[in-house]
């Protein structure tokens, strides 16, 4: 067993402990954060605008039908998630993580600018709403891919014991991302106003997609293969003389997928939690405790944006304390405080909701911060894309992007806004429960593969402790 020697590229080959140097490591986390940044801006966009582009694409509807037109157009973002997801997860554990990511960030800032260009209601009648629906379907299509893929990656590129931390960041990016898309949406309402935003302002935050997806390809660009697949291409160029690897999706689920469906129940009492608060707040805020655009999007943006800066914070407590701690934290937290919650965000003024948003949001930094260094502990490096693609995405589909029109639906079936809490609380008790048959990952080598580490130093300790144990053995 070796170590790359001072000074030396983290070069792998399978049996190395791999040396982790901090800036390739630095390289690979911006290459890989833009993405997530690029999906959510989206996102953000997409769902502090929605009231917006109800008046563009369906002029006719009446406000409630335009609401539930725009939040079922959101939910299709998630049809093809899992197809994405699966697709790009056996295209990235056939052919390499980084080619995958570089596709998908393409994909996603290409459907977004031809958001900002599409004809209106106007121009050419409902088809301007199909056109729509149709890039966000694409979307959801690439971004099935994105997520899991930087999760994948940055898991496989970073020190075990910070795994936590590096992978935090990405959430911590999407979030970013969200708060970057609302801020800039409010930003336009409060100088332009809303009549100007209907009539031609709503294509601005989409059209600034384009230069923005540039600059993220050209950070990607620069990103090297992590170092844990790096080692199965070696391994397979030396069997047969070629890099790309064997992948079988069958084999995947049957050898999988019992982490799948440990990933698939935490997914959906997370995101559950998140996108209540990321992508419904706001449109509850307007139509149920009736604040105007511009009010729900300041209250819930400040917050948006002290949630992003916890998390990292939140994954390297993970490192220190274990991943299911923070996550039996962040399930009791949801059940316990949702109600209260909604019961101060309806209380009226400001600093009530904003309390009551504080409570919604606090559980769902503990469950982003440590969620994101979890999932990729889960599977073999072989099949880890693939695995969790699936199970993501799958979860993702059905528990968080519909999140926002089944609670909406709950609210305005039961008359009361409780119906509310009461979803959010049935998903942390499924998530309460699973993180119980959760295997502990924290500051431990993923599944089967070489250990991470930041020196030399470590990884001649490493070196020199196996060899005793061996010697021990003898």
């Amino acid at each position: 067993m070796t170590t790359p020697a001072a000074g030396e590229p983290a070069a792998l080959t399978t049996g190395t402990i791999n040396v982790i140097r901090r800036k390739t490591l630095n390289r690979a986390v911006r290459g890989t954060i833009v993405g997530n940044v690029m999906e959510w801006y989206d996102v953000g966009v997409f769902g502090y605008l929605i009231v917006t582009l109800g008046a563009v694409f369906l002029p006719d509807a009446d406000p409630a039908a335009q609401v539930v037109f725009l939040l079922g157009t959101f939910a299709s973002t998630y049809l093809l998630r899992p197809v994405g997801g699966l697709f790009f997860g056996w295209l990235g554990d056939k052919i390499g993580r980084r080619r995958v990511l570089l596709l998908t960030l393409i994909l996603v800032a290409v459907s977004t600018f031809c958001i900002g260009i599409l004809p209106t209601y106007d121009a050419i009648g409902f088809s301007a709403a199909l056109l729509l629906m149709f890039l966000k379907v694409v979307q959801g299509f690439s971004a099935g891919g994105e997520l899991t893929g930087a999760l994948t990656f940055i898991g496989e590129s970073a020190p075990d014991k910070k795994r936590g931390f590096y992978c935090a960041l990405l959430d911590s990016g999407s979030y970013m991302g969200f708060a970057l898309g609302a801020a800039f949406v409010t930003l336009l309402q409060v100088t332009l106003g809303q009549d100007t935003m209907v009539e031609w302002a709503w294509r601005i935050p989409f059209l600034v997609a384009g230069p923005l997806g540039i600059i993220a390809i050209v950070l990607r660009l620069r990103v090297e293969e992590s170092p844990h697949f790096a080692a199965l291409q070696a391994e397979q160029l030396a069997k047969v003389g070629q890099t790309a690897l064997k992948v079988s999706i069958f084999r995947v689920f049957a050898q999988n997928w019992r982490p799948m469906l440990i990933v698939a129940l935490l997914v959906a009492a997370a995101n559950t939690a998140g996108y209540a608060f990321t992508s419904y707040m706001p449109t509850y805020l307007a139509t149920v405790e009736n604040y105007d655009a511009v009010q729900s999007n300041l209250l819930t943006l400040p917050l948006l944006v002290l949630m992003a800066l916890a998390m990292p914070f939140v994954g390297a407590l993970s490192d220190k304390v274990g991943r299911k701690p923070v996550l039996f934290a962040a399930s009791v937290i949801t059940i316990v405080l949702s109600v209260p919650a909604f019961l101060l965000i309806d209380a009226g003024t400001p600093a009530l909701v904003i309390a009551g948003l504080a409570l919604m949001g606090f559980p769902v930094a503990l469950y982003m911060g440590s969620l994101a260094a979890t999932y990729p502990a889960l599977f073999p490096t072989k099949s880890r894309y693939t695995s969790l693609g699936a199970s993501y995405n799958i979860s993702v589909a059905i528990f968080g992007g519909t999140a926002p029109l089944v609670i909406d639906s709950l609210i305005h079936s039961t008359g009361t806004f409780l119906a509310a809490p009461l979803f959010l609380i049935g998903a942390s008790v499924v998530g309460l429960v699973t993180v119980f048959f959760l295997k502990e990952s924290a500051r431990r080598p993923l599944d089967g593969a070489e250990p991470n580490v930041e020196t030399d130093e470590e990884a001649h300790e490493i070196h020199t402790a196996r060899i005793a144990a061996l010697a021990a053995r003898d």
